[in-house]
């Protein structure tokens, strides 16, 4: 779990709170500005932003990893779609009224809705799982419009000045909010038992977890969400805040439902809906994640192979 401010060391304090004010004070100038021009804008800033911040650097290893087939061209247009709806991400968590205007908007489809629906008319509980796709909150936040009894999970965020301010804002689309680890379990376990519905952002390295492929690649992934499923019979069905081509407004696609069997073939069905939904959308998952860590020394077995030394003399 991240340190808090009393556990840093004094150089880590000042340079969190730095990064803290800069971020505030970015997001704040930006709220001054009307919703769309701010949403894109943070796009552009987090596109300036990503060579120097390594963030370009991550995407092209993260793609060298699992995408050996993408030309150079490809991959340098993804550095920077990645970035962009990042930065919208960013902007969007912290819009308010306006961010949950567009999600409410959005159409809900897919095969899983009838399973929501049914789920809700019964009392089951349900388990969502998504990903750092799209925009993972639009979704919670169609769902909570909908009337449906959401709580979710979150990760503390390394840097204990700004997560205050991160929780603030995703708790102002819809509570109950649960910090990772014994606590926040406790109280996710009561809210399922209740017969609440919980979304979970299921695709981060996790200890602890399985190694299971995503993008033809072993990724250490946690099977809590589908263990939680199982043990309180819960619906357990992927779901994705899509971003559309205008860069504003989304789609909340609901994925057919996972069917209870064990938590690691369930887990799988998580990463290859995931994997599925990526493909489909390349720029719009977070490639700037460290997924794969640690990172093998292994080729893919799709990338081109090297030619063979030349003869001795030759």
């Amino acid at each position: 779990m991240p340190a808090a401010p009393s556990e840093l060391t004094r150089s880590e304090r000042f340079k969190y709170f730095s990064i803290n004010l800069l971020l505030r004070g970015l997001i704040g100038g930006l709220n001054l500005i009307p919703y769309r021009r701010r949403v894109s804008a943070m796009g552009w800033v987090l596109r300036q932003l990503a060579p120097i911040t390594g963030f370009h650097k991550r995407v092209r290893r993260n793609l060298a990893y699992t995408r050996p087939d993408l030309s150079p061209a490809e991959v340098e247009t993804l550095c920077h779609e990645v970035a962009d709806n990042v930065g919208r991400t960013l902007a969007e968590l912290y819009a308010g009224a306006p961010f949950w205007a567009r999600a409410r908007a959005a159409p809900l489809t897919g095969p899983g809705l009838a399973a929501l629906n049914a789920a809700r008319a019964a009392g089951q509980p349900v388990v969502l799982v998504t990903g750092h796709f799209g925009n993972y909150d639009a979704a919670r936040s169609k769902l909570v419009q909908m009337g449906f009894n959401m709580g979710s999970l979150y990760r503390r965020m390394a840097n204990p000045y700004f997560n205050d301010h991160y929780v603030k804002a995703i708790s102002a689309t819809g509570k109950p909010m649960f910090q990772q680890g014994k606590r926040g379990m406790v109280e996710m376990v009561r809210h399922l038992k209740s017969g609440g519905n919980i979304a979970i952002v299921a695709d981060m390295h996790a200890q602890g977890g399985q190694y299971l492929p995503f993008f033809g690649r072993p990724a250490l992934t946690s099977t809590v969400p589908a263990e939680l499923a199982l043990k309180y019979k819960a619906a357990f069905i992927p779901i994705y805040g899509i971003r559309c081509d205008n860069g504003l407004d989304f789609e909340v696609h609901l994925s057919d439902e996972i069917p209870h069997s064990d938590p690691v073939t369930m887990t799988q069905a998580v990463c290859d809906d995931l994997e599925t939904q990526v493909r489909a959308h390349m720029g719009q998952w977070f490639w700037v994640h460290r997924r794969w860590k640690p990172m093998h020394d292994t080729p893919h077995p799709d990338a081109p192979k090297s030619p063979p030394p030349p003869a001795a003399g030759a």
